[in-house]
């Protein structure tokens, strides 16, 4: 009888990791490497019901001082629950292929404190599923430092250029209208 009882609560632990799995949007499911870290990021766990900015960051793009006005944004919206996650690649031949190298300019040369990741495809069939969904949401980036904002039901609810500033009003908007956003809903 013991063993039975002892099962139940391993039971209710597995069916509630379906129903999560179930209530993590399309955008967010799976996984990616932090940027010098030995863990990785699960992206449902980390950000489902959150406002995001994604951003595909390179090293020696010329928009690479953009990582200042996404700091700043960063530091402005963060209190209010916005998270911004920089995927650094090197689709456009623009990223060290040494992730100590961009460690460096993201967070010593430009102070970076959002979330980063190890050098990710971003774009085309071996893109990783994020952007895969981003793409097939929007469009998938043109550029370095393409811009999304996804609210907090896991849907794009714009995207910008790399000529697009952080401190750019139409991009603002568009982080206040995500920071507004209903809460993910789950479903019973």
């Amino acid at each position: 009888m013991l063993k039975r009882w002892c099962a139940v609560p391993a039971l209710l632990m597995a069916l509630s990791g379906m129903a999560w799995a179930t209530d993590c949007p399309e955008v967010l499911q799976g996984s990616l490497p932090k940027l010098r870290a030995k863990e990785s990021i699960d992206l449902c766990q980390r950000y489902a019901g959150k406002p995001l900015v994604v951003v595909n960051t390179a090293s020696f793009c010329g928009f690479a001082p953009q990582f200042e006005g996404l700091e700043a944004l960063n530091q402005r919206y963060k209190g209010q629950g916005l998270e911004i996650l920089g995927v650094p690649s090197n689709d456009f031949k623009q990223e060290s292929k040494d992730s100590a190298e961009t460690a460096k300019v993201c967070y010593a040369n430009y102070g970076v404190t959002f979330t980063m990741t190890e050098p990710q495809k971003v774009r085309g069939d071996d893109a990783t599923h994020l952007f895969k969904v981003l793409a097939s949401q929007t469009s998938a980036p043109k550029w370095n430092f393409y811009k999304y904002v996804v609210d907090r039901q896991g849907k794009v609810i714009a995207n910008f250029s790399s000529l697009t500033k952080p401190d750019d009003p139409e991009f603002i908007a568009a982080i206040e209208k995500a920071l507004a956003s209903p809460p993910l809903v789950s479903t019973p």
